[in-house]
């Protein structure tokens, strides 16, 4: 089976106080070396795939870059990573090649370096069109900017456009958000990611936030109850206007899922490259996921990968609660004749349970979250993980 390739680049011009990934600003010194160090575990993919005790396919169909901010990476670089990529794998001519981009980072030499190397999808992290939202959070463009990327874009010949949005950032308000909503379905882009902002320890807003302070706004910060509203809002309106819901986080219209995330989803092999970039590829004696540190500095001194083999319980497991993140959920018979056991007698009593809450509802042989458990997917995967070994 081909593989999806991910890219991490850990590069921004500024850090938003919402972001909980392993990016930030660094030297631009450092940058050269990290694309070197990139390609060359690229290069010796090979060598890695049999040490973690995977199977790897030297054939690809996705590839994408994420972040951080890949285009801030000279028009070079780009093309540096690129080279190395198929030096190592055969790249399908139809492959999705997505790259992230942080609107007003794209500078016409970087735009032509993407359409140079095969680049058919961006993603743009809007987050929101009302530019005080925007400021709020740290991020560095205005509405103007990102309809203009999208033009240019297009352009360019790159029609496959993402956009994210974030429901519940600081001052946002019913009308701020229906105002981003209308933008984007006003655009005409294929696809629409919405994600509900996430507080935990490993972002400045959502510390700030769990500790009641005042700093990044987090006391503008809607309640959870209006973020939930939101989000509804967001499922009811792009599905109103052709962009269906296939994901919890992602909407698109017909034909334009993104392939690449579907692999992760589905628990196809798939590798990354760079920091914290985590991959999983099957092995004789079932899957293995293997990742890199989430510390710049270990993964330029060349630490070790994190090992971690998946068990056929944690398999079946993984199927459950990945599968039920898509619209379609899962499906009992394909499951049952994939691991060899009963899919639904395995989880009987949880999806019972699921289903008396309201969570979770039989369609013909599927399973699937309802539109309550989608708002609390989190604590509905979570029984899947601890259910009792039968």
């Amino acid at each position: 089976m081909a593989v999806g390739i991910y890219i991490s680049v850990p590069f921004c011009r500024s850090k938003c106080s919402y972001c909980n990934f392993a990016s930030g600003v660094f030297a631009r010194g450092m940058v050269a070396g990290y694309v070197e160090r990139v390609c060359a575990d690229i290069g010796r993919v090979q060598q890695t795939a049999a040490e973690m005790g995977g199977s790897l396919e030297r054939k690809a169909d996705s590839v994408y870059f994420g972040g951080g901010t890949p285009t801030t990476l000279q028009p070079q670089q780009l093309e540096r990573i690129f080279t190395a990529l198929r030096q190592e794998f055969e790249i399908a001519p139809n492959a999705e090649i997505t790259v992230e981009c942080a609107p007003g980072s794209l500078a016409p030499q970087t735009l032509e370096s993407l359409v140079r190397v095969g680049v058919n999808r961006a993603s743009l992290g809007v987050q929101s069109f009302t530019d005080a939202e925007a400021a709020a959070v740290g991020r560095q463009h205005t509405r103007a900017a990102v309809l203009d990327d999208i033009a240019r874009l297009r352009a360019a010949g790159i029609n496959n456009i993402n956009t994210d949005l974030i429901a519940g950032l600081p001052h946002q308000t019913e009308a701020s958000w229906r105002a981003s909503l209308d933008e984007t379905i006003a655009a005409g882009v294929p696809h629409v990611s919405v994600y509900m902002l996430e507080v935990d320890e490993d972002s400045r807003l959502g510390r700030e936030l769990i500790a009641g302070g005042t700093r990044y706004h987090a006391h503008f910060v809607p309640d959870e109850d209006a973020v939930a509203d939101f989000y509804e809002q967001a499922c009811a309106r792009l599905d109103d206007a052709g962009i269906a819901q296939y994901e919890i986080s992602n909407f698109a219209r017909p034909g334009m899922e993104s392939r690449h995330n579907l692999k992760y989803w589905t628990r196809q092999p798939y590798l990354g490259f760079g920091l914290d970039a985590h991959s999983m590829l099957e092995g004789a004696d079932g899957a293995v996921r293997f990742s890199t540190p989430d510390s710049l500095d270990e993964f330029m001194a060349g630490a070790p990968f994190s090992r971690t083999p998946v068990s056929s319980r944690e398999a079946l497991e993984e199927t459950y609660f990945l599968g039920l993140r898509l619209t379609r959920g899962v499906e009992l018979k394909a499951v049952s004749a994939g691991f060899g056991v009963d899919a639904e007698s395995t989880f009987r009593e949880i999806i019972r349970e699921l289903e008396s809450s309201g969570m979770l509802e039989h369609r013909g042989d599927a399973v699937r979250l309802t539109a309550a458990g989608r708002l609390l997917s989190n604590e509905v995967f979570q029984r899947f993980i601890n259910a009792p070994v039968k």
